[in-house]
């Protein structure tokens, strides 16, 4: 590998050597890998390399590592193992009592921290997993600072598989797909595709900071943010409103079936995210799949057109930089996010400043105030489900109001799917 000073005086390296392993880590890398020495920069390309090489084409993921003299140890486990055990910690069903579920713990542990162990964690889960760590070596120590110790983490992430308990999760469905023309939803999905970007885009503008991704659904997307906490997840709840605003606002413009009509629901729970594959090599694009994107999906599936659902979540949100950890129920949650929508004001929405945003559940009037309606949901495969009705009333200078979802009222009668099973009154009102 070749450096050279670049016109900032730092070092560079060369990225051609570095994506001989067919990674595009310069890309996601880059601003931190500019802060290491030409020696630090070396140890990461070999540590990239050897990874690949432990992880053999996906057959193993590597659960974790730590420093050692001149290298790191690392914890490799066949995918197929971890499966194993991630089933034992869900259904208990082993009837095993020779420490299986004492491992499974700890797998799950492993997947839902940081990668870095110490060396009693690492002796621990070798001798607990019966496996020997794999010694990396490399030709000059690691210097140990946090942006080396960052940059590891995220490669030896990036051959794994991680566990989050409570993170943020919408869905957008476009209704109808299936009965579009090729073409008409190769439209749809682009115009969707455009409405995140461009809220994405506004919020940025705000300085409202979200680190936001999607996968594909082929009707539709999940999106939700990299970064985890309170804030995170009102951030991604605010970057729905923004969609759906601008959504509506093409569709009002539209001609033909350009611009699609939208099912969307949010909701808070555990999921396993993982970085995709491309060729011979996972990628820098991760995809989640878990008990958040199956309530949603079938929380979808008996929305009707239009409609925006809040699961009944009761979750332990993880600290941020701005808030501690906090447990939090649907109510509370769009209470809070309703507390910090004044930060979306002066927002231009179709070339108009928007002058304020509610967002709230839905229910029926109660001595002068409104009680929030809880609703229950049967899915295709017989399970029930709870949720909110959602709605979001944004008021622009000079424009028409743009409401979101649906009135309560709509979703009374047999023929909705939607049966009322019980009533919170919240500590704010509409």
């Amino acid at each position: 590998m070749s450096d050279k000073i670049s016109n900032s005086g730092r070092y560079t390296t060369d990225t051609t050597y570095l994506n001989l392993t067919g990674q595009d880590i310069w890309g996601d890398l880059g601003s931190d890998l500019d802060e290491l020495s030409p020696e630090e920069r070396r140890n990461i390309v070999e540590l990239d390399r050897q990874l690949h090489s432990q992880w053999g084409l996906g057959r193993n993921f590597i659960l974790g590592w730590n420093a050692v003299q001149k290298g790191i140890q690392i914890l490799v486990l066949p995918h197929y193992t971890v499966a194993e055990y991630a089933f034992a910690v869900r259904f208990k069903q082993t009837g095993d009592t020779t420490g299986t579920h004492a491992a499974a713990d700890f797998v799950m542990g492993l997947l839902g921290q940081n990668r870095q162990l110490d060396n009693v964690q690492m002796a621990n889960a070798a001798r607990l997993l019966e496996v020997d760590p794999v010694k990396v070596a490399f030709t000059k120590p690691l210097s140990g600072t946090s942006i080396e110790t960052r940059v590891i983490e995220k490669l030896v992430t990036r051959y794994g598989v991680s566990y989050v308990e409570g993170r943020a999760v919408a869905l957008f469905d476009i209704v109808g797909f299936s009965l579009l023309s090729p073409f008409e939803q190769m439209t749809q999905l682009n115009s969707l595709s455009y409405s995140l970007n461009s809220s994405h885009s506004k919020m940025l503008d705000r300085e409202v900071n979200i680190n936001f991704t999607r996968s594909s659904t082929g009707d539709g997307f999940y999106i939700w943010n990299r970064d985890l906490g309170v804030s995170a997840n009102t951030n991604l709840y605010h970057l729905m409103h923004l969609t759906l605003a601008d959504n509506a606002i093409a569709r009002n413009k539209a001609n033909g079936r350009t611009v699609p009509l939208l099912r969307t629901a949010f909701h808070i729970g555990s999921c396993y995210e993982y970085h995709q594959s491309a060729g011979l090599n996972p990628t820098v694009f991760s995809d989640i799949v878990g008990d958040v994107t199956i309530d949603l999906a079938r929380m979808s599936e008996r929305s009707a057109p239009g409609q925006v659902l809040v699961g009944d979540f009761h979750v332990t949100i993880p600290a941020d930089e701005t808030n501690p950890a906090v447990e939090l129920d649907a109510v509370a949650f769009v209470e809070h996010a309703q507390a910090s929508l004044l930060q979306l004001n002066g927002l231009v929405l179709a070339g108009e400043e928007v002058e304020s945003i509610k967002c709230y559940l839905t229910g029926e009037p109660h001595e002068g105030a409104y009680s929030i309606r809880k609703l229950g949901i049967q899915d295709k495969h017989g399970f029930d489900h709870s949720v909110f009705n959602a709605k979001i009333n944004i008021h622009r200078s000079g424009a028409e109001p743009i409401f979101l979802g649906i009135e309560d009222q709509m979703l009374r009668g047999d023929d909705v799917g939607m049966k009322t099973t019980g009533y919170i009154m919240p500590t704010t009102s509409h």
